[in-house]
């Protein structure tokens, strides 16, 4: 089973790296990070970089697409390279999915027309306006496409994803295998969060008010 995670310049490491951990211990599993070109792609900071072992071009029909989010997700939405991967590979995947941003990313290449879909809370709005259906969810499947919320949810969403490929009791022996039994020491919905702290992140979002 073939898992590709396309990466791109200024990508959220989260993202990919924390479906990557559930993900990779999953049967027959292979993963493959992927971008234009093989070689080293950075996050958003600079800061982390990760290699891509492959070019797209190389993995023209990966059983499960995930994508990430990131500070650089908006430059692909435009016709290129990566838009025109995912849209060839979507048309043979069993599974086509996204972690926060990576959900606009779908989304503006016509794969999420209609679905129900979730993102990064102060993306709902571009969602939208994408043509998908927005729930305040931490991860949304329907039919063969799969959402999460930001960044850490892309662990549950990848659990969950887990647990629709090969059964429950494995995806519960991934959960324990990376030890995933959080508690925050704060409450991190955002829908719930009172004003005084989402107003700042509102106002400094790129997606605008959100």
């Amino acid at each position: 089973m073939q898992i590709v995670i396309p990466l791109f310049d200024r990508f959220a490491p989260l993202d990919a790296v924390g479906p990557y951990q559930v993900l990779r211990l999953l049967p027959d599993a292979e993963i493959v990070f992927a971008a234009v070109r093989p070689g080293p792609v950075a996050d958003e900071t600079g800061a982390f970089v990760q290699l891509a072992t492959a070019s797209l071009a190389d993995v023209p029909r990966p059983d499960v697409i995930l994508v990430p989010g990131g500070a650089g997700q908006a430059r692909q939405m435009d016709a290129g390279p990566l838009r025109d991967w995912l849209v060839e590979a979507d048309k043979t995947s069993t599974w086509t999915t996204s972690v926060c941003a990576g959900a606009l990313i779908l989304a503006g290449a016509g794969l999420l027309e209609g679905r129900p879909a979730t993102t990064y809370w102060l993306a709902m709005d571009e969602l939208a306006r994408l043509g998908a259906r927005p729930r305040r969810e931490r991860y949304v499947f329907d039919g063969k496409y799969a959402t999460s919320a930001g960044v850490s949810a892309g662990i549950d969403m990848a659990l969950a994803l887990a647990a629709r490929i090969a059964g429950d009791d494995t995806a519960r022996r991934c959960q324990l295998a990376i030890e995933y039994d959080p508690e925050p020491p704060f409450n991190g919905d955002p829908y719930a969060a009172p004003a005084a702290l989402t107003a700042p992140l509102r106002a400094a979002s790129r997606f605008g008010a959100g």
